[in-house]
């Protein structure tokens, strides 16, 4: 099943080399693609990992692969390559360019509030 959001064929040839090879003993590894795409959907909505739709497999393992590309800067040489084809399309203003964080809760001690006990 393919999500109405899922990145398409030309967004993941501009992507795919930055997405390194599983060799692995075992069970087959998953579609990096699929883990994309269940990674971007996590991203989109918000929703918990726990409700990941079953179209993009077992959320531990979409977490996991998630985890292990972000140590491994895979999702920075993804954001750099798009960046980039942005910029030679002319699609960013890097004085204005950030990361919008509006979404991350602070704790109520980060906000000032008094501490239990």
């Amino acid at each position: 099943m393919k999500g109405r959001h899922d990145i398409d064929d030309a967004a993941w040839e501009a992507i795919r080399d930055c997405i390194p090879e599983r060799r692995v003993m075992g069970r087959p590894p998953r579609d990096p693609r699929q883990v994309l795409n269940g990674v971007l959907w996590i991203l989109r909505t918000g929703a918990p990992w726990r409700d990941l739709p079953e179209c993009y497999g077992p959320w531990p393992t979409v977490y996991y692969r998630f985890r292990v590309w972000e140590r491994e800067g895979v999702v920075d040489c993804i954001l750099r390559k798009l960046q980039k084809r942005l910029n030679a399309e002319g699609g960013i203003d890097w004085d204005l360019w950030c990361i919008d964080g509006t979404s991350i809760r602070a704790s109520k001690a980060a906000a000032g509030a008094p501490k239990k006990g």
